[in-house]
């Protein structure tokens, strides 16, 4: 299966595996520690709520994607809240998304060549993995997106982390856009963990703006 952070990168790529450019690199940054996170929920090993971060199981992984940030956490002699942890496991996000994207190659999903990271097949579905044929990320999203079903806990949270670094805006049109922010909102609802690191994200940067705002 797949992990967050790689579906994530997966979903800013175009056609022709290049990343859009004008996504907020900070904001994509707190999405990459986001996406760390939420798989480690995922895996049972932390839980949230409003206040608290907290681990539920200290039983390392096995995967160096996520036992990095993991370690940190069960290492912590406090307990500390979800925005505490997204700033400090943002500050590996240049590994985060460079180990990403190496398992995407070895995957055989992506192939690299210079500074480009070109699509390997160009169907609607990734090759097998763990004896699944993977459907593309954005053809998922975009299905729950424009539809009034349940989503998968998975999309939810994917669709939680495209959203803190305004990736929709690029993938849709201002029409599309306008049609959908409310099944967007209410996606991200859905999901506990996904509200909170949405929630840390945006603290944090509204903290950034006011500390940058000229003072009169």
């Amino acid at each position: 299966m797949l992990r967050f952070s790689e579906e994530l990168l997966l979903l800013l790529l175009d056609d022709k595996g290049r990343e859009f450019a004008d996504i907020p690199m900070l904001s994509f940054k707190y999405a990459l520690a986001g996406a760390v996170l939420m798989d480690l929920a995922i895996e049972g090993r932390i839980d949230t709520d409003e206040n608290h971060l907290f681990v539920t199981d200290t039983t390392p992984i096995g995967d160096d994607l996520l036992d990095p940030a993991f370690a940190r956490i069960v290492e912590s002699a406090e307990t500390h809240d979800t925005r505490y942890w997204v700033e400090q496991t943002s500050a590996q996000a240049v590994e985060i998304r460079e180990r990403s994207l190496a398992r995407l190659v070895q995957r055989g999903i992506l192939h690299r060549e210079d500074d480009y990271f070109l699509w390997v097949f160009q169907t609607r579905r990734y090759p097998v993995i763990d004896n699944q044929s993977i459907q593309e990320v954005k053809l998922r999203i975009m299905e729950v997106l424009f539809s009034n079903g349940i989503p998968d806990v998975r999309d939810i949270i994917i669709i939680s982390l495209a959203d803190v670094c305004d990736i929709f805006r690029t993938l849709l049109s201002r029409r599309e856009l306008q049609g959908v922010t409310q099944r967007i909102d209410q996606v991200r609802r859905m999901d506990l963990i996904g509200r909170e690191v949405s929630r840390a994200v945006r603290d944090i940067e509204s903290s950034l703006a006011v500390a940058m705002w000229p003072m009169h």
